[in-house]
């Protein structure tokens, strides 16, 4: 029987000094496993990165509003389903611009008109006496009637 040194003992003819990423005669390859292990790293390093980045117009858009982190939401989305880099710039491109508040100004506006608003709203075809139940037109119109004729007293 042969011993572990006599097997892997080098061959004659090679040189004495082998690189180390040389395999040897028991197939250990430690250059195929490094390399291995560097491939499985950087491969995760980088979905970690892609994943980063895709957020990154959601994260800049938790600072703005509700309504445009949707939209950022939405197109960051998009973007990272379809691989089109389109819908992320302009996702970013939405985080990064703050839109004006036009709802509270218009808010305000539209509760300072209630407060001015009459008791009834005048209707288009006539206003509704509160009496009758007549417009303000038939009132005229009965109202004519009663005047005295100049015909008659003449």
């Amino acid at each position: 029987m042969s011993t572990d040194s006599e097997a892997i003992s080098l061959h004659p003819l090679a040189p004495h000094h082998l690189p180390s990423f040389i395999s040897d005669a028991t197939g250990y390859d430690p250059m195929m496993t490094n390399v291995g292990i560097f491939a499985v790293v950087m491969v995760f390093l980088l979905v970690t990165f892609f994943l980063h980045l895709h957020s990154l117009p959601e994260k800049l858009a938790h600072q703005v509003g509700a309504n445009q982190l949707q939209i950022v939401g939405v197109l960051a989305l998009i973007a990272l389903f379809t691989h089109n880099n389109l819908y992320w710039v302009a996702a970013l491109l939405i985080a990064l611009v703050q839109i004006p508040d036009y709802e509270t100004p218009l808010g305000r506006i539209a509760a300072a008109l209630e407060a001015f608003k009459p008791a009834q709203p005048a209707s288009p075809e006539g206003l509704l006496s509160a009496d009758a139940g007549t417009s303000v037109s038939e009132d005229v119109d009965t109202q004519d009637d009663l005047t005295p004729n100049k015909d008659a007293e003449a």
